[in-house]
């Protein structure tokens, strides 16, 4: 089986396009016959969808494997327990998942750069929920002791008050790009132009 394709995006670390590469790999071999489940990069196609937020599709994928196969690669299970915990959004969990497993070569690339994309994700959610925020509760979000956590948000520009241990949450400006049409620009002519004349 040719995973050639596969293995050039985890090199470029092009890991957004992971999951659509496994799923097209997928058809191909399935189209063609090919008894393909027991060299399948399950781990690989597990972490591709959570990296690209596809929670759902990692399901299917999961009810998929072979029972077989979830009861003797334990890295499989271990990728899973990711998604079980992304599916409940215990986000902590999140964390504690992927901490918890020693992840093979292959996976650690993949795995260390949705575990990063994942606190930007955390973040980007805290900080369109909440005006002030906990450490304690910012910790579990980001997966992070109270120190670093705070540490890491006041490097974004929040505040932190010593005495509370109470986040001040500091909104980005939203720019906002104002597209002209130009259609919308010729109808405003013509209608200037009619109320002129």
């Amino acid at each position: 089986m040719d995973f050639s394709p596969l293995t050039d995006a985890l090199a470029s670390k092009s890991y957004e396009k992971i999951a659509d590469i496994c799923d097209d790999l997928m058809l191909k071999v399935a189209a063609e016959g090919i008894a393909f489940q027991d060299e399948w990069p399950y781990v690989i196609h597990l972490l591709g969808y959570y990296y690209v937020n596809d929670i759902n599709s990692a399901r299917f994928l999961w009810k998929s494997i072979p029972s077989t196969i979830k009861d003797s690669r334990a890295e499989v299970v271990a990728a899973w327990k990711i998604g079980q915990h992304l599916w409940t959004r215990d986000y902590a969990g999140v964390y504690d998942a992927i901490r918890g497993f020693d992840w093979s070569q292959e996976a650690q690339a993949l795995v260390a750069a949705f575990s990063e994309l994942y606190t930007k994700r955390m973040f980007q959610l805290l900080l369109s929920a909440y005006s002030t925020i906990s450490t304690q509760d910012t910790a579990l979000f980001l997966g992070m002791n109270e120190d670093d956590a705070a540490y890491y948000v006041q490097q974004q520009g929040w505040t932190l008050d010593p005495a509370s241990r109470m986040l001040t949450v500091k909104k980005q400006p939203l720019v906002t790009e104002q597209k002209l049409d130009p259609s919308k620009l010729q109808r405003l002519t013509e209608y200037v132009f009619h109320l002129e004349h």
